[in-house]
């Protein structure tokens, strides 16, 4: 039993460093992981889905139902416009630069602001998710 315990132990050790190696080396990524801190007023994706856009008139004239990535950027938000309750309500693209996203430190809630009207986001090309 004496002379199996430092065997085992030897085993343990090589396998280990093995598998660190193997762990290390395996994969697709492009490069190392980086790791960032996040401040905690900072915008999150959770946060911005879902929150309801109003025009200059403090009309509500929109939701941000999805965000688009191209690469590491925001391309454009969809937006859901018109309808009630799902019916009739249509998808839009718009560019990140034409809505202002604030936090309301009083409310304790983010608001998005964009200077268009319901009719404007209703004549707007509507979008599609690719298939």
């Amino acid at each position: 039993m004496k002379k199996i315990l430092p065997i085992v132990a030897a085993a343990a050790v090589f396998s280990t460093a093995a598998f660190a190696e193997t762990a290390k080396t395996t994969g697709a990524a492009p490069a190392e992981a980086k790791f960032s801190s996040v401040s905690k007023d900072e915008m999150f994706s959770s946060k911005l889905k879902g929150l309801n856009i109003t025009n200059q008139k403090d009309e509500t004239v929109g939701e941000i139902s999805d965000v688009a990535l191209k690469g590491e950027r925001i391309d454009a938000l969809i937006l859901s416009v018109g309808g009630f309750l799902g019916v009739g309500e249509r998808y839009v693209a718009v560019s990140p630069s034409s809505v202002a996203i604030t936090h309301d430190a009083k409310a304790n809630k983010w608001v998005a602001k964009m200077n268009t009207t319901k009719e404007a986001l209703k004549a707007a090309p509507e979008f599609k998710y690719p298939k």
